[in-house]
């Protein structure tokens, strides 16, 4: 969780840092670099909870905090615990981006996995077998399609780095594109490459290799110039 966490504070655009934690450890390393702590609900600390839910109870908390000085959110930096994939200059990306473009909604970060192409993608039918997830008629005519994973385009994931968003986004949830309904309807890709959310051990290996190459080591980060 200290990744993004060095991201917000290295970047200029991010007025104020803010993490709504769900356990005791993340409030305390939270602190000690420097964010403020939302209280969060116990009803909104399970795993049942959903993030979308967490955002907009942060950003009503947010709201609050600011109405004394009559201060208004412009834009939302969400950034994961989990997603340690995340630099300074991807999120003055994403803030500049919405800046010039006043009728984008968000902007996220997302990589190319051409190899989980929803075409390749299989669900165990009744009689457990294999069944195509998607009938391959979404795709165009299966006849044109074939093994290369390449052969359909590049595929975007919205790998869960950061999400730059309009307060608007949230106050709307209903309105927005799923999964992720935060993101709003005009959603511009800020693309990378080997972004996730770390949800499994064997990703965390990954995740070192993204970090070495961006010029992270145990003793320095790119922020410390």
């Amino acid at each position: 969780m200290v990744y993004p966490l060095l991201a917000a504070r290295a970047c200029r655009k991010v007025d104020c840092i803010y993490v709504s934690p769900d356990a005791e450890k993340i409030k305390a390393i939270a602190k000690e670099h420097g964010a403020r702590i939302i209280d969060r609900p116990k009803h909104l600390a399970t795993k049942e909870a959903l993030g979308e839910d967490v955002f907009a109870h942060g950003c009503q908390v947010i709201r609050d905090e600011l109405r004394a000085s009559r201060d208004t959110i412009e834009l939302l930096v969400l950034l994961f615990c989990n997603a340690a994939t995340v630099t300074a200059e991807l999120l003055d990306q994403g803030i500049d981006i919405l800046r010039a473009n006043p009728n984008y909604d968000s902007a996220v970060s997302v990589s190319i996995y051409n190899m989980w192409s929803p075409l390749r993608a299989r669900r165990v039918g009744e009689e457990g077998l294999l069944q195509p997830f998607v009938p391959f008629e979404t795709f165009g005519d299966p006849r044109t399609l074939n093994c290369d994973r390449d052969s359909q385009g590049n595929v975007y994931f919205a790998d869960m780095s950061v999400s730059v968003v309009r307060p608007c986004c949230i106050d709307n949830l209903r309105d927005g594109l799923l999964p992720q309904r935060w993101m709003g309807q005009r959603i511009y890709p800020l693309v990378q490459w080997g972004g996730c959310d770390v949800d499994y051990e064997w990703q965390v290996p990954g995740v070192e290799y993204w970090l070495r190459k961006h010029g992270f080591t145990e003793e320095r980060t790119p922020y410390d110039r």
